[in-house]
């Protein structure tokens, strides 16, 4: 039976089928229509100026390391005249991002970028390996997700840039919709698939990936020969996220559209008055200097209760504001 015909241009083989669409394409036009999507999130949410310096989260794995190629190439296309960067976090999890740091470290030398590392241990005195022996791996992904975030911001400052963007992609944001609505998070359901989010002195975070495709982005960087570290975190298996996650590659075999019609349903959410009104206004955490909505920051509320032998405090500490939101809005429909 002979090979069909790329529906795009119609001259070469197809030889892969889009994830998104359906449609059998070619190679080239795989990587055409993939960078024009990306490309057509940027400008129309108008996420960059010229003379932006963007620092790209660069763990290694496959979102960043097709986010920074993509990045590098839509700027040269384009003319976007970014200054562009690869700023990475080492949580310190041995077997895991200290061989994923060597891809990062390559990927400098392949796109050319500068890059700065930072690590949990300098800027809080623990590693992630560190934090599971005295803790357990029952709560250990919110004291990572917490400490990732700050640390972002604080690299991004150390580099004196604009901008902050990271690999989420389209399952990733799909998946945090369901998240929010299985535990009720109303305050984060309604911010969650916000393209760019900038708060008080804060760098400018985005996500280019949005609308993109997991698996497209594997497929992106399998043909294009992207050099990217492909092991999972050894402790994220036991994450909440991994039952969102099973739920949406479920609905995706039943119709590949659900991801983007999850997304669109989360976008359409509009938060009560009186939940907005509950948010606190920003202030400056009393032990670190970073930004908060309290005296102590989110980090520094996990590192006393790490230093005091009360984390599982400390954590229902932080999710404290998050509860009060969530019967605010119980009380209020």
């Amino acid at each position: 039976m002979p090979s069909k015909a790329c529906a795009l241009c119609q001259t070469s083989r197809a030889i892969l089928k889009r994830p998104k669409t359906g449609q059998q394409i070619c190679k080239e036009c795989f990587f055409h229509v993939f960078e024009t999507e990306v490309h057509n999130t940027i400008v129309d949410a108008k996420l960059f100026k010229p003379g932006d310096r963007v620092a790209i989260g660069a763990s290694g794995g496959k979102d960043s390391t097709v986010l920074a190629h993509v990045m590098k190439t839509l700027n040269d296309r384009y003319n976007y005249g970014l200054e562009l960067f690869l700023l990475s976090i080492d949580e310190g999890i041995t077997g895991y991002r200290d061989d994923s740091l060597e891809t990062v470290k390559r990927n400098q030398q392949q796109y050319n970028l500068p890059l700065k590392i930072l690590s949990y241990e300098e800027l809080y005195g623990w590693t992630m390996d560190a934090i599971v022996e005295k803790i357990g791996r029952k709560n250990n992904c919110t004291f990572c997700g917490v400490f990732r975030r700050q640390a972002l911001d604080r690299g991004a400052a150390s580099l004196n840039v604009d901008h902050i963007v990271t690999g989420h992609n389209a399952d990733d944001i799909a998946e945090t919709v369901l998240m929010n609505i299985m535990r009720g998070d109303i305050a984060r359901l309604g911010r969650c698939t916000l393209i760019c989010t900038e708060g008080e002195d804060t760098i400018r975070r985005s996500k280019p990936f949005k609308y993109a495709y997991e698996k497209e982005i594997v497929m992106y960087a399998y043909f294009k020969k992207l050099d990217y570290f492909s092991t999972e975190c050894i402790y994220s298996p036991d994450a909440y996220r991994g039952h969102a996650r099973v739920f949406l590659k479920d609905l995706e075999a039943a119709r590949p559209s659900a991801i983007i019609d999850i997304i669109h349903s989360g976008e359409a959410f509009e938060l009560l008055d009186e939940v907005k009104k509950v948010a606190k206004a920003q202030q400056v955490c009393l032990r670190c200097g970073y930004i908060s909505s309290n005296d102590l920051c989110k980090a520094c509320v996990l590192l006393e209760g790490l230093e005091k032998g009360t984390s599982a405090l400390a954590i229902v500490s932080c999710a404290s504001l998050a509860q009060n939101l969530i019967q605010t809005t119980e009380s209020a429909v």
